[in-house]
């Protein structure tokens, strides 16, 4: 699969997170919705393994990004680690937010770089 389409997908499921979370005034109110959060966090899970599957060329572009960040929000979300509010919590204010940023950066800066194979 083409870079091209992992940041596709990465920043669908960003803006996915962005509508779910439009409505809702605070963290707990996320929290207290279980359908909602649900949804937040398959969209986490989707966003952060198809992060992962982006190759040296891409990462090399995106060194601000909080790699560890997305690795340990991979890992807890597919384990199903408890608690992990905190780690959902921080995916959706500061990992997505800035991840979001930067694809968009990457794309009008380097869109040949997204038809180059991970």
């Amino acid at each position: 699969m083409q870079h091209h389409a992992l940041v596709s997908v990465a920043t669908e499921c960003g803006q996915d997170i962005a509508a779910l979370l439009a409505e809702m005034q605070d963290e707990s109110e996320l929290f207290a919705s279980p359908n909602t959060l649900a949804a937040v966090e398959q969209a986490l899970l989707t966003m952060a393994h198809t992060l992962a599957q982006l190759g040296p060329p891409l990462r090399d572009h995106l060194t601000e990004l909080d790699w560890a960040g997305w690795q340990a929000l991979h890992a807890a979300l597919l384990r199903r680690v408890t608690p992990r509010r905190e780690l959902v919590w921080y995916g959706v204010q500061a990992l997505v937010p800035a991840t979001m940023g930067l694809l968009q950066r990457l794309w009008q800066r380097h869109p040949a770089l997204l038809l180059t194979q991970p």
